[in-house]
Formats: structure tokens, sequence, C-alpha cells
């Protein structure tokens, strides 16, 4: 059996796992999608005075301002949760959870940690693939209207939303002389180029979504650390994190690279 052949065989694979779950697959989505901000949501309540006294310390900005910055990521992201869960205003929800992923890239100084910051912008990408989603429904409820096709902006979210999602891979690189090491970044890096400029794309995703997985629970499996250690804390935001860039992966296998797109492009060939 040839390499093309492969490849068609598990284009078939993935396309008969797209039938089977394309009900359920755009939930479960969002579902891990929005998974970051509900946890980090939570952990507001939870750890109030930590946070608030966290703040308070770093950026000397008093009671008051600390209290309504905690307050706000607490309201903002359960709320906005709630809201693409709900599906309800999902457009404004978007835009609200950009707004908390800005606010804490500055008031956490992710700014300047590299590996965090990329993951913040992948999580931005995952919002940005929401956002398309959220319009293609929109313009549903006008089915039977005649359209000139895809709108230019969901088309270039759907762009921007792929490349901001492969950011999260670039900070699982090692570079180590192993074998293993240099095959796992071999395969990664084609994979996340393929998805990037939207070739092979549901396959590529799909493939992307089972080892972003298996890394994440190998990983972060932060259930395995007592809850009033450090690490625990920690394992548990990368966790939900890499949940969220799953999630924004499902979507771009649920609905597709979009207009820019060397798939989209094939089809005019």
């Amino acid at each position: 059996m040839g390499q093309e052949d492969l490849m068609n065989k598990a284009e078939d694979v993935a396309d008969q796992f797209l039938r089977v779950t394309k009900q359920y697959l755009p939930h479960l989505a969002r579902l891990c999608l929005i998974s970051t901000f509900l946890e980090d949501g939570i952990r507001m309540w939870f750890q109030w005075n930590e946070q608030r006294d966290y703040i308070e310390a770093t950026w000397n900005c008093g009671y008051f301002l600390a209290t309504c910055f905690v307050l706000l990521n607490l309201i903002g992201q359960l709320g906005g949760c709630v809201l693409i869960l709900s599906r309800n205003f999902v457009q404004y929800a978007c835009f609200g959870l950009f707004g908390i992923i800005a606010l804490q890239t500055v008031a956490y100084s992710i700014l300047w940690d590299l590996k965090f910051l990329m993951r913040n912008l992948a999580l931005g990408g995952g919002l940005l693939l929401l956002l398309a989603e959220s319009r293609s429904e929109g313009k549903s409820m006008f089915a039977g209207v005649p359209s000139m096709g895809e709108s230019s902006p969901k088309q270039y979210m759907q762009l921007g939303g792929r490349v901001l999602l492969v950011l999260m891979f670039m900070t699982l690189l090692h570079f180590d002389s192993n074998f293993f090491s240099i095959l796992q970044n071999m395969v990664g890096t084609a994979l996340i180029i393929l998805v990037a400029i939207g070739f092979k794309t549901k396959l590529a995703a799909l493939t992307l979504v089972v080892w972003l997985f298996a890394i994440n629970v190998y990983f972060n499996a932060f259930w395995t650390i007592p809850a009033y250690k450090p690490m625990h804390d920690f394992l548990k935001y990368d966790f939900f994190q890499t949940t969220s860039v799953i999630g924004g992966l499902l979507l771009v296998v649920a609905l597709g690279p979009g207009g820019v797109s060397m798939d989209e492009k094939k089809k005019e060939w």
C-alpha cells in the first residue's frame, strides 16, 4: 500500500468519524473550549483572598481595585461560559473573554513569559473560531436568501484562529537529541503546518487532538498531586488551557478550515 493510499484511508476514517459525531462534536468542542475560563472563574471564587492579595501586592493598586479585578474575572468568565453554552449572545461573550485574556496577560505579567503568552494567544485563536461559528449560525437564520458565498470576515477569522491555535504546539516542542523527541518534533511540526495552511485540515486537526489529549493526560495529571501542593494548581491550570485548545481544534474538525485554505482552493483547481 502506497503513501497516497494510506493518506486516503486515513481521510476516510476521519470522514467516517465526522459523520458519526457531527451532531455532538460542536457541543463537545465548545465545552472543551470554555473549560479553562470555567475553571479559572471557579478558582477566583475559592481563592478570592489569595487572588486579591496577589494583585494588590503586585500592582500596589489598593484593596478596592484588587477586589474589582477578581470580581470582574469571576463574573466575566462564568457569565461568558454560560452564554456560550446556552448559545445566547455568543459574540458578546467571545469579546468579553477576549478582554479577560488581555487583562490577565497584563495583570499576571504573562506578556514577558513567551510560553504562557503563546498559550494565551492560542486560547484567543479558539475564541476566534467560536466567533466565526456564531457568525455562520447567524447567517443560517436567513435560509433561502441568495448569498454571494462565505463572508470574508468569517474566512479570515477561521484563518486567524487556525494560525493562533498552532502556537500551543510550539510550546510543546522539545529540543532534545534523543530519537523520540526528534520524531515527535518532526511529526508535530508537519501537522501544525498543515492546520495553519489548511491542507488536509480535518485529518491533521483530528490527529493533533489525539496527540494533545494524550500529552495532556500524561503530563498534566493534576489529580495525582495533593491539592495543598502548588504543583497541583499549576498542572490544573495547564490541563484546562490545553483542553481549551483541544476544543478549538475540534471546532476546526467540525467546521472545516474555511475559505482561506488550500483545501478550499483545491476545489477550484
